[in-house]
């Protein structure tokens, strides 16, 4: 029987957060870090980022930019804990409130990257937006881990960008303005 072929990785557009949030998620992976449990902060390549996924598949080509024209900033909550997976492990995130501006935006987008088959958790009807702060954590770590976590963190919604995951390239597609 012939080895199955290798799984390509998603690639994504991803909308990227203010500096002030984008350092408040840090310190989250960070301090689940110095707990010694499972935390972003491990992944240290430059294109790792807090951000909010909002179309991701196999094969994603880079959206036209014009899309994205003249999309204002707009407020981010960033909220309660939220636990993706099953067995032994789990993907901790903040669940993000999908405000009116943030719906919009996604379907913009989503309707640019046009027909595909989209990964969990970010296909029409089943989008569940989130920012990670862990994969793999150990559910007998998630007490220790859910302490670390704090409350809301408000923030803005600061501009898009392209994630090839087969060539490994980060693409900037749109600086969002502030009204």
């Amino acid at each position: 029987m012939p080895d199955p072929e290798p799984r390509r990785p998603a690639s994504a557009v991803e909308l990227l957060l203010d500096p002030a949030t984008d350092s408040a998620i840090r310190a989250e992976w960070d301090a689940l870090a110095a707990l010694g449990v499972s935390s972003l902060a491990a992944h240290t390549a430059a294109s790792n980022r807090p951000h909010i996924t909002l179309v991701a598949r196999i094969g994603l080509s880079a959206l036209d930019s014009a899309v994205l024209a003249e999309v204002p900033s707009f407020p981010i909550v960033l909220g309660a804990p939220l636990l993706f997976g099953d067995g032994d492990r789990r993907v901790v995130a903040r669940t993000v409130v999908p405000t009116a501006d943030l719906l919009d935006l996604r379907a913009r987008v989503h309707a640019a990257a046009g027909p595909g088959e989209d990964a969990p958790h970010t296909a029409p009807g089943e989008w569940m937006p989130h920012v990670a702060l862990a994969r793999r954590l150990r559910v007998a770590d998630l007490p220790a881990a859910l302490e670390r976590i704090g409350g809301d963190i408000r923030g803005h919604a600061a501009s898009v960008r392209h994630w090839d995951a087969d060539a490994g390239i980060v693409t900037a597609l749109a600086e969002l303005r502030m009204p």
